[in-house]
């Protein structure tokens, strides 16, 4: 069962985001998690890389931490790209470590109602099952045909 969320939470959390902790970001450009990422970045909003595997490395002109623990600067969003299974301790950490947090975000196929009540019961917005590249594209006039900003379209196609 997915939740709903209105246009204007959405439009609301999304404006007011500056810094974005994603969580399973791959530095493989073909990988979903990275171009999230990098519209993220492009759209003037600081990434800060989470993954394990590639710690110490540099993503986005950050660099990329073990774990949110190693965060140590405000946040106002972790957004998670990890099966659903794995948020519960994201989440733990992301309100334990992560200072100004004001969103947890789950990306697309990813829910946990566990970890967003214990989230919103600490008074942190929780968007499941959500892009917000898609979600940003949509709210702020981004989208084109098929739902892809493809930029100029040819006359001569």
């Amino acid at each position: 069962m997915s939740e709903t969320y209105t246009d204007a939470q959405l439009r609301r959390i999304l404006q007011r985001t500056r810094c974005v902790a994603v969580v399973g970001v791959s530095p493989n450009p073909v990988r979903p998690s990275y171009f999230v990422a990098r519209y993220l970045k492009l759209k003037g909003i600081r990434v800060i890389p989470v993954n394990p595997g590639h710690a110490g490395t540099t993503l986005f002109g950050e660099t990329v931490r073990a774990d949110l623990t190693e965060l140590n600067a405000p946040v106002d969003m972790v957004d998670i790209f990890r099966r659903s299974e794995h948020v519960p301790p994201i989440v733990d950490a992301a309100l334990e470590h992560v200072p100004g947090l004001r969103t947890i975000w789950m990306q697309i196929g990813v829910e946990n109602p566990e970890a967003a009540e214990t989230a919103r019961a600490r008074g942190v917005d929780v968007v499941m099952n959500r892009c917000p590249k898609i979600e940003y594209q949509r709210l702020f006039g981004e989208l084109r045909m098929g739902g892809f900003n493809t930029g100029v379209i040819s006359s001569k196609l």
